[in-house]
């Protein structure tokens, strides 16, 4: 069984590519354009890992996240911020935000997936 990501970034291009990095790697892929719909996304299908932008339309990512570790169905979800934001880093940083970590952008095109799978409990196929 294919291990699911749910995307939520709401620049198309950003969330093209990500996509179509993590289904070359195996991953089933859920997407989502704003805070909000990635939240309800998450309760519903429950991915494996959550690759986010920090700044979205309507929520900050940050707020995302917060709303998700107060639902015993998504608090322990990896999350992933994929932002160009330095705020990002005050986010990870000393365990402000359980269970997150950050890549910076522009991404890797090449290591991209290989990092989303290393915060993946069990890995690609665990």
């Amino acid at each position: 069984m294919k291990k699911k990501i749910l995307i939520i970034e709401d620049d198309t291009k950003n969330r093209m590519l990500e996509k179509d990095l993590l289904e070359v790697a195996g991953f089933e892929v859920l997407e989502a354009t704003h805070g909000s719909e990635g939240i309800a996304l998450a309760q519903k299908e429950r991915p494996d890992a959550i690759v986010m932008d920090l700044r979205l339309p309507d929520l900050r990512g940050d707020e995302v996240v917060r709303e998700l570790r107060c639902h015993a169905e998504t608090r322990e979800i990896p999350v992933i911020y994929v932002t160009a934001s330095v705020v990002g880093d005050l986010l990870v940083g000393d365990g402000a935000m359980p269970n997150t970590t950050l890549i910076t952008k522009p991404i890797d095109t090449r290591t991209f997936a290989t990092q989303i799978t290393q915060f993946i409990p069990g890995g690609l196929h665990g």
